[in-house]
């Protein structure tokens, strides 16, 4: 026996508190390097519609995908929603959707979209700059045509293929990208 039987059941907790509380709380084993992407780190794409995306981090494990949105003043998205969550900051400029247009976002504003929220993202004309918004976008994006049909779907992984393309057709480094999931 190792006298742990020969303890109350108030000693044994007590005993099993302070071997819980000694344990190391930092990880020892398996633990990764933090990564760090300045804010010119990595190229923006631009979508040719007074729309760019510069994309900041992928994790295909979780189908998540980072990125700093740019839109000019007037600049409008496709109508769209998305199949997971999406976490938005704004950190220049002003925008809002035109579903909910008393709803602007500006800087330090934050915005939750749920799965399956319908929206199309509008910047205002009458601003000066561009906007710039931070978003987390778990799932797909579904962008819908004006005939109500989708047009096209962008996962994280085509997200990262899109981006990755853009680059290397323009010769554009984009090293710094964080990429999780990938072989």
């Amino acid at each position: 026996m190792d006298g742990a039987d020969e303890l109350t059941p108030e000693e044994r907790l007590a005993k099993f508190a302070a071997e819980f509380m000694a344990r190391p709380i930092v990880p020892a084993v398996g633990a990764l390097e933090t990564l760090h992407v300045g804010d010119s780190d990595l190229p923006y794409a631009e979508a040719g519609d007074g729309t760019a995306l510069q994309l900041l981090h992928v994790d295909l494990n979780q189908g998540l995908w980072i990125s700093k949105t740019r839109l000019a003043p007037g600049s409008q998205v496709l109508p769209h929603y998305h199949t997971g969550s999406v976490f938005a900051v704004t950190l220049q400029g002003r925008w809002y959707y035109l579903e909910s247009p008393d709803a602007v976002s500006t800087p330090g504003s934050y915005l939750f979209e749920p799965a399956g929220s319908r929206h199309t993202l509008h910047a205002p004309e009458d601003q000066d700059g561009d906007t710039i918004v931070w978003f987390a976008i778990y799932g797909a994006n579904i962008n819908i045509g004006p005939d109500g049909n989708i047009v096209s779907v962008v996962d994280a992984k085509a997200a990262l293929d899109v981006y990755r393309g853009y680059c290397d057709a323009l010769d554009l480094d984009y090293s710094k990208l964080i990429v999780h999931g990938e072989a």
